[in-house]
């Protein structure tokens, strides 16, 4: 299925300075405010107390954010959960105070705004299970980059793999730059939409990729350069179509998701659109640059025949 079929290969190669400077720009910014803001670590990182409460009513969350206040509680979380009616309150760890203590103190203080309330649950997450969390999500991280690099090592050359990489890092860097740089909550939902931003961005390197590899059999009177832009200019169509539509998924969690998943949706929003950029404008430019031949492909090719051979 295509929306439209272009006669004239479009010179992508000739912009690749300038979208790769780009690039390298947005990344360097992303890894300042890393350095200097940091992430907004959320409770299932930080640790501290969840609390599940409902109202009879939609719940007004600015007067809860405010009865949060005068106890002393600016950094809370408050947003609603599933309905109108059931609000998830996020509390920080606070000294001196044991959860406990501390639900019960939000407890009463909100049974003094409207005494309709009820809880439903309380949790406890320890810094320890935070920072153990902090970990296995970094190590998460790099165990698929190192999957992402061996799959398209495999699959095509080498070269392939460390562009691939590349350019899905720097997605994942830029997305918690804007974290960083707004200060938005970064929680497990988040990581776990970085994680699916990795495996969204490979898929549209692998689409290239494999015409990139198909032209080097056509058109064998050709370029590299010429290669790379047929082969860019032929899957817009499909990229087009194919973001587009998640695109659009993804904004209707965004809008209408609620707050719990806004995040998430927000996270995927980026990737998703420095995904579409990145695998054409960041990744091909990449593999010119280490200077990937037919002959690399043709070598990979013979080497498969040969072991498929009896």
């Amino acid at each position: 299925m295509e929306l439209f079929k272009l006669k004239r290969d479009i010179p992508f190669m000739s912009y690749g300075r300038i979208t790769t400077t780009i690039s390298l720009v947005t990344f360097l910014f992303s890894v300042y405010f890393l350095a200097v803001k940091g992430l907004n670590f959320g409770v299932d990182f930080t640790g501290g107390t969840v609390m599940e409460v409902s109202y009879p009513h939609a719940a007004d969350l600015g007067k809860i954010r405010k009865a949060m206040e005068r106890l002393g509680l600016s950094e809370v979380s408050v947003q609603n959960f599933g309905t109108s009616h059931d609000v998830l309150i996020r509390l920080p760890v606070k000294p001196g105070t044991t959860s406990a203590q501390l639900s019960e103190e939000v407890l009463a203080t909100l049974e003094q705004e409207d005494p309709s309330v009820k809880m439903h649950r309380v949790e406890f997450v320890g810094p320890q299970v935070g920072q153990e969390l902090y970990e296995n999500g970094a190590m998460a991280l790099l165990l698929v980059s190192i999957g992402i690099v061996l799959y398209l090592a495999m699959r095509f050359e080498w070269k392939f793999g460390v562009a691939a990489i590349l350019a899905n890092l720097h997605d994942v860097v830029i997305i918690l730059g804007f974290f960083a740089f707004f200060q938005w909550e970064f929680n497990l939902t988040v990581l776990a939409a970085v994680l699916a931003v990795l495996g969204y961005s490979v898929n549209e390197s692998v689409v290239v990729f494999d015409r990139v590899r198909e032209n080097f059999r056509k058109m064998r009177k050709a370029s590299v350069t010429e290669v790379i832009d047929n082969a860019i200019t032929r899957t817009m169509s499909r990229t087009i179509i194919t973001h587009a539509l998640t695109q659009t998924m993804v904004c209707s969690i965004l809008f209408f998701g609620g707050e719990v998943l806004h995040n998430f949706a927000l996270a995927l929003t980026i990737g998703i659109l420095f995904g579409i950029y990145s695998s054409v404008l960041v990744a091909c430019p990449i593999v010119l640059w280490l200077g990937v031949s037919r002959e690399d492909l043709v070598k990979v090719e013979r080497k498969q025949e040969a072991a498929t051979l009896p």
